[in-house]
C-alpha cells in the first residue's frame, strides 16, 4: 500500500516507517523536524529511511493547511497514519500554544485531507494520557474519559471526538490509539529512561517524581508498532450494537474504533529504575519530589479489545526492553 505516515523523524514514526517499508509498502514520511528537542536525533532516525527509494519526505508541519492539502493531492495515500503532533505533559504548562497549533488545526488539515483525497483508513495517535482523573484499573476505552488533567491530554481527547465527527459525517473509517508510555532504542530524550540513562552515566541524581510510588504500563516501541501495523491493517467498522441509550465510548454506530496499545503489566517506578541500574552496573543519585502538575500516579491498560479485534497483545518485559535500549544509548553516544 502507500501510506502516509505523518512524525517520521519521530522515536515511534520511525520505526513505524522502518517496519512498513520492510514489508513492501511504499511510505511518505512527512515531519517538520522542529526543536522540541535534539535535531539530531530526528534527523539520524531519517538518515536510513531516505536511502530506501520506497520512501518520500516531505518536510512540511500540519499547521500548513496548503502543503498537507498539496501532500494528499500529489501523493494519494490509500492509509494514513498520523503521529505527528506536539507531545509531552510538562510542556504543555510551558507552551500551551504549540498544543493547540500542532494537536488540534494540524489534526484537522489531517482530516481534512483524508476526507477529500478518498483515504481508505486514517490510524492516529491518542494518548493514555485522556485517562486524566480516572482511578478505575485498568483504563479501558468503554470508560470515559472526560477529565482530562493537562492540554496535552486535552487535545488528544478532541482528536478523538474531531475524528468521530468525521467518521459520522462522511463515513471515513479512523481508529485511534491510546499508547502507554513508549521507550526503547531511539527514545526521546524528555522521556524518564533517556533521562535517567544520561543523568546516571554523568554521575548526575535523576529526578524521582511522586517520590516514586509512580506506575506505569511501560511498552516497548516494537510492540507499539505492530499494534499499530494490525490495526492499519484491519479497517475501523461501525458496531451495529451500539446503543444510544447506553452510548460506548469506545466503538461508534460510525466506522471509528479506539484501542489501547499498552504491555497490561504496570511496574513501579522504583523498579524500572533498578532494571536500569542493573543494566549500566550502576546505582542512580536520586531526587525524590512530588507528583508534578498534569501527572497522574498509574497507568494500566486494558487490552482486551486489542486482543479481540487485531489479535495482539503486547509483552515484551521491561528487563528486555531497559536492556536493548542501553545497548543502543550506549552505541549512538560512544559511552
Amino acid at each position: 500500500m502507500k501510506i502516509l505516515v505523518t512524525g517520521t523523524a519521530g522515536f515511534i514514526g520511525s520505526a513505524l516507517a522502518t517496519h512498513l517499508l520492510a514489508r513492501g509498502d511504499e511510505v511518505i514520511g512527512l515531519d517538520n523536524v522542529n526543536d522540541y528537542y535534539d535535531v539530531n536525533l530526528k534527523l539520524a532516525r531519517l538518515t536510513p529511511l531516505k536511502k530506501q527509494t520506497s520512501f518520500t519526505e516531505l518536510r512540511i508541519s500540519l499547521e500548513d493547511r496548503k502543503a498537507i492539502d498539496q501532500a494528499f493531492s500529489s501523493h494519494k495515500p490509500q492509509r494514513v497514519v498520523n503521529l505527528a503532533a506536539q507531545a509531552g505533559v510538562r510542556y504543555s504548562l510551558e507552551n500551551p500554544h504549540a498544543y493547540i497549533d500542532a494537536n488540534l488545526a494540524g489534526f484537522c488539515n489531517v482530516l481534512e485531507g483524508c476526507r477529500h483525497h478518498g483515504v481508505e483508513h486514517l490510524v492516529y495517535a491518542s494518548t493514555s494520557s485522556v485517562y486524566g482523573a480516572n482511578t478505575a484499573m485498568p483504563f479501558s476505552v468503554h470508560d470515559n474519559v472526560d477529565h482530562p488533567v493537562s492540554l496535552y491530554a486535552a487535545t488528544k481527547k478532541a482528536n478523538e471526538l474531531m475524528a468521530h465527527t468525521y467518521s459520522h459525517l462522511y463515513g471515513m473509517p479512523t481508529t485511534g490509539l491510546r499508547f502507554f508510555t513508549v521507550y526503547g532504542p531511539w527514545g526521546r530524550p524528555d522521556m524518564a529512561l533517556f533521562l535517567f540513562t544520561r543523568n546516571i552515566l554523568e554521575g548526575k541524581p535523576i529526578d524521582v517524581f511522586n517520590y516514586g510510588n509512580h506506575q506505569r504500563d511501560f511498552t516497548y516501541i516494537d510492540d507499539i508498532v505492530e499494534g499499530v501495523i494490525r490495526v492499519l491493517d484491519r479497517v475501523a467498522t461501525p458496531n451495529p450494537d451500539w446503543n444510544s441509550d447506553k452510548p460506548d465510548p469506545g466503538t461508534s454506530k460510525s466506522p471509528y474504533r479506539l484501542y489501547n496499545i499498552g504491555n497490561h503489566q504496570p511496574v513501579e517506578l522504583m523498579r524500572f529504575i533498578e532494571v536500569l541500574e542493573e543494566c549500566l552496573g550502576r546505582t542512580a543519585k536520586k531526587n525524590f519530589l512530588p507528583m508534578q502538575d498534569g501527572d497522574v500516579p498509574a497507568t494500566y491498560a486494558d487490552v482486551d479489545d486489542l486482543i479481540r479485534d487485531a489479535g495482539y497483545q503486547p509483552a515484551t518485559p521491561i528487563e528486555t526492553g531497559i536492556a536493548r535500549f542501553v545497548e543502543w544509548y550506549r552505541d549512538y553516544y560512544s559511552c
